[in-house]
C-alpha cells in the first residue's frame, strides 16, 4: 500500500485545509495555571476539544467523548476480519506553547517553494541559507506553511492532530483497507508538562501507543531527556537603601548571583545532540523574596543527579556569600522512555515497518525535550514518537511542509493496516 496517500491529491488538500483551520483555532496553554492544578489551564483549549469532538462524531467514530479535564477520546472499530488485532492508540496534543503568542494565527501557504527568502511581519525572515531543513524542502519544491510573523504557527502539535484525523478519515472512507481497532486521544496542556496528569486510562484498551508530535520527516523517536523543574527561592533582609549598610540582604541580588554560579556552557543555546543543560525559565521577586525556576535536562539519570547537586551547591554558596536563606525544590517532570522501549521492541519494530513500507528508512535522534509519550511510557504504555513535518517549534520562525505532513499521514494509515 506504499504511497497510496502521497499520490492522493484530495487527501493532501483535505489535510492542508484541516491544518489551517486548526492552526487558526486559539488553544494556547498556561504553565502558571497548570502548575496550580487547573486543567485545562486555559478555556480556549475547551473550544479546540469541542471542535475535534464534533469532527470525530461526524466521521462516525464510536465512544467519542471529551472529559471534564479536556481529553478527547474516540474509537475506530476494526474492519471485518481484523477484530482480533491488538488495538493501539494515536495521541497528539491540542495546546500550543505560551513562549510565543498563538492568538490570531494567520497561516501563509507558500506553494512549490523555490528557496527564495521569505519575509514576514515583525522582521521575521525564513532564509534557507541558515535553515538546512528549509533548503532541503526547497529542493523538492515542497509546499511550505508559515505564520504571518506575528505569532507562532502551531504545527506543534496541530500538524499531528490534523494528520491523525486525516488518516482516520481516510480509513473510514476507504473500507477496502483492512485495519485493526484504533483509539484516538487528544490531550490538553502538553506544553506545560501536565499533559498526562489526568489522562483517562480507564478509557484506553490499548497496551501501546504512538504520539504524533515530532519534527523532520523520517525521524522516529524512542529516547528523550530526563526532566526536572528546580524552584529556587531566596529570602533576603530588606532595608531602606539609604541606610542599608552593613546588614541588608537583597534577594534579587541573591537570585542573580545564583544564576552566575551555573555552568555558562551548559545552557540550551550552547548545547545540542546528547548534551544536557540548565535552562533558567523565569526570575522574579523583590528585595525580600525572589524566585528562579530552572529546567534541568539530561539523558542519563546519573547526569541528572549531578545537575541537581550542582543547583544545590550553587544555592548553598549564595547563602554563605550573600547571607539570607535559599531553598531548593526539585520536581520530576518526565523520564527518559528509552528503557521502556528496549523492553518492548515490537512496538518500535511495527513502526519501523510502516516507515519502510512508505519508502523511508527511519532515523533515531534523541528528543531534546519530552512528549506525552514520555509520561505514558512511565505509566506502562510504551509510546514512541512519529514525525509531523513541523520545524522551528515555539517561535515565529515555525514552519511546516505539506508533503512531509502527507507522509506522516501515510505512515499512520500503513501502521493501521499492517500486522
Amino acid at each position: 500500500m506504499s504511497d497510496i496517500c502521497s499520490k492522493n491529491h484530495d487527501l493532501a488538500e483535505r489535510l492542508l485545509s484541516r491544518f489551517l483551520r486548526y492552526a487558526k483555532t486559539y488553544s494556547e496553554s498556561s504553565s502558571q495555571k497548570a502548575d496550580s492544578g487547573i486543567m485545562p489551564s486555559t478555556p480556549q483549549q475547551k473550544e479546540m476539544a469541542s471542535l475535534l469532538n464534533a469532527e470525530l462524531c461526524g466521521l462516525g467514530l464510536k465512544n467519542v467523548t471529551t472529559t471534564a479535564d479536556c481529553y478527547t477520546y474516540a474509537f475506530l472499530e476494526a474492519s471485518a476480519g481484523r477484530e482480533k488485532d491488538e488495538p493501539f492508540c494515536l495521541i497528539a496534543h491540542i495546546d500550543t506553547s505560551e513562549e510565543t503568542s498563538g492568538k490570531n494565527v494567520q497561516p501563509v501557504v507558500h506553494k512549490n517553494y523555490d528557496g527564495s527568502v521569505i519575509q514576514l511581519k515583525n522582521s521575521v525572515v525564513h532564509d534557507p541559507a541558515s535553515d538546512k531543513e528549509l533548503a532541503a524542502a526547497a529542493k523538492q519544491r515542497e509546499t511550505i506553511i508559515t505564520s504571518d510573523g506575528t505569532t507562532l504557527l502551531g504545527a506543534d502539535d496541530k500538524a499531528g492532530v490534523a494528520e491523525i484525523v486525516t488518516a482516520v478519515e481516510y480509513l473510514v472512507k476507504n473500507p477496502q483497507i483492512p485495519h485493526g481497532a484504533i483509539e484516538i486521544l487528544f490531550s490538553p496542556d502538553e506544553e506545560t508538562g501536565h499533559g498526562m496528569d489526568r489522562v483517562p486510562l480507564e478509557l484506553l484498551k490499548s497496551k501501546y501507543a504512538y504520539t504524533v508530535d515530532g519534527g523532520t520527516m523520517g525521524e522516529l523517536e524512542t529516547e528523550c531527556f530526563n526532566a526536572y523543574k528546580s524552584t529556587v527561592s531566596f529570602t533576603g533582609k530588606p532595608k531602606h537603601t539609604g541606610t542599608a549598610r552593613p546588614d541588608m540582604v537583597n534577594a534579587v541580588t541573591m537570585a542573580c548571583t545564583f544564576l552566575s554560579y551555573l555552568p555558562k556552557n551548559e545552557v540550551p543555546e550552547a548545547t545540542d545532540g546528547r548534551q544536557g543543560f540548565y535552562a533558567p525559565m523565569s526570575i522574579e521577586g523583590s528585595m525580600e523574596d525572589a524566585k528562579v525556576v530552572l529546567f534541568l535536562r539530561d539523558f542519563s539519570q546519573e547526569g541528572m543527579e549531578e545537575r541537581k547537586r550542582t543547583v544545590e551547591m550553587a544555592a548553598s554558596l549564595v547563602e554563605r556569600s550573600c547571607g539570607g536563606h535559599v531553598s531548593v525544590e526539585h520536581t520530576l517532570q518526565y523520564k527518559n522512555m528509552h528503557d521502556v522501549m528496549q523492553k518492548n521492541p515490537a512496538v518500535v519494530e511495527r513502526l519501523v515497518k510502516a516507515y519502510r513500507n512508505c519508502g523511508m528508512e527511519p532515523v533515531f535522534p534523541p528528543i531534546r525535550g519530552g512528549t506525552d509519550g514520555s509520561r505514558l511510557s512511565e505509566m506502562g504504555i510504551p509510546t514512541p514518537n512519529i514525525f509531523t513535518g513541523g520545524h522551528n517549534f515555539h517561535s515565529r520562525y515555525e514552519w511546516a511542509s505539506l508533503e512531509q505532513m502527507v507522509k506522516a499521514t501515510e505512515v499512520l494509515v500503513e501502521l493501521a493496516s499492517n500486522k
